[in-house]
């Protein structure tokens, strides 16, 4: 039993006992983790927000870039032939406090890659944020960490390899890269340390700044990189020891709780509530619908009315909407009538339902990264017209 004495003016002799246990090494540091808010750079690592919505199909110049799971896109380089499903998948490791992870599902095999073929997904983090992290990136002796840390599962048993892309060093072809060894099909808990270098550069924007990612498969002229260390001559993702996940159909990769963090140490990941991610990812993309509708959903939940005194040319008409949170830069934008076509607005004479889908619309004027503007298509319309929009603002 500790014991605790007080003398001052307000506690005379006042002593009172502490059991043992209650204080100890493990939750004095569990309470510490818990007062480093904000700590992971890694937005919507817990793979719960997906505002594109669920599952997407994708093969090379097909729906390729981010698609469903906000803030995580999937490429197929040079023509890499294969086909898979990504989806927001409830696949998750045990008693980790997760419900989602971000799933790849092959659905057309490739066997044998082409050299110059590679497969991956990433999260694209601004380069304000690396540079203004208290990360020491420059320091010359390599001793100043950021660390990655990640639950990861595959069918495919194998050499995978982690990777970190400098976009504003050496023309964006820097890359760290570092190979770790999954079992098939069972959860593991990854740990990258990333070293800082003299050569890395972070500019004070709001462009790409430090990427990173995971390669899926990579061709013999995209699997040059050297383990652990930053590479400047090559542009590759991998070593010529990675896996090639996309072999067989059978096969399916798991992702979740992917934090990134200043210091070689990896903390437990840092939960946020829903709403908070949400917020986070709406700097780079948001939308009209409600967050379970897909855009192109044929709904009137969502949309956005705009009245004029008569029928005109709705070149001049004005769409005064502000978005939830200030975009990370004048996003592009694409409208939707309630029927769900897209590059579309909606024509509703003088009530509220569709009566017919005027084509050829868009956004005009200046978009800004508070709300949109004006709307246009040159065609005239009733004094009620409707549209649904998205703002894509992404890295």
């Amino acid at each position: 039993m500790a014991l605790i004495k007080l003398n001052s003016n307000s506690f005379s002799n006042w002593t009172t006992a502490i059991p043992d246990d209650s204080v100890t090494t493990a939750k004095i540091a569990d309470d510490s983790i818990q007062s480093l808010k904000n700590r992971n750079l890694i937005i919507n690592g817990a793979m719960q927000v997906a505002q594109r919505g669920t599952s997407s199909s994708v093969s090379d110049n097909s729906n390729e870039g981010y698609q469903t799971i906000d803030r995580w896109r999937l490429d197929f380089g040079n023509n890499a032939n294969g086909a898979c499903t990504i989806s927001q998948d409830t696949t998750v490791p045990s008693n980790q406090g997760f419900s989602f992870s971000y799933k790849v599902d092959v659905t057309t095999a490739n066997a044998s890659p082409g050299t110059t073929q590679q497969i991956y997904f990433s999260n694209r983090i601004e380069a304000q944020d690396i540079r203004n992290s208290g990360w020491d990136y420059t320091k010359s002796d390599g001793s100043a960490y950021i660390t990655c840390s990640f639950w990861v599962m595959s069918d495919k048993a194998g050499v995978y390899c982690f990777y970190a892309r400098d976009h504003d060093a050496n023309g964006g072809t820097m890359y760290f890269v570092k190979e770790f060894t999954l079992v098939a099909s069972t959860w593991q808990k990854v740990e990258i340390q990333i070293p800082s270098s003299s050569s890395l550069v972070f500019n004070n924007d709001t462009g790409s700044g430090l990427e990173v990612g995971c390669s899926l498969l990579a061709g013999s002229d995209r699997n040059n990189a050297t383990n652990n260390t930053w590479n400047t001559a090559d542009s590759s993702r991998a070593t010529a020891n990675q896996v090639n996940f996309f072999d067989s159909t059978s096969n399916n990769f798991y992702l979740t709780g992917v934090q990134l963090e200043v210091g070689d140490v990896a903390t437990p990941f840092e939960h946020e509530s829903f709403g908070q991610t949400l917020a986070k990812c709406q700097r780079y993309y948001t939308k009209s619908y409600d967050y379970e509708d897909s855009p192109g959903t044929n709904t009137e939940t969502g949309v956005v009315y705009f009245r004029g005194s008569s029928a005109d040319s709705i070149t001049n008409r004005t769409v005064n909407v502000s978005f939830p949170v200030d975009m990370r830069t004048n996003p592009t934008c694409t409208v939707y009538s309630i029927s769900g076509t897209s590059g579309a607005i909606s024509d509703c004479a003088v009530s509220y339902s569709e009566v017919s889908a005027i084509t050829g619309s868009s956004i005009g004027g200046t978009t800004g990264k508070r709300g949109l503007s004006r709307v246009t298509s040159g065609t005239s319309v009733n004094s009620m017209i409707a549209l649904h929009f998205v703002a894509d603002a992404e890295l």
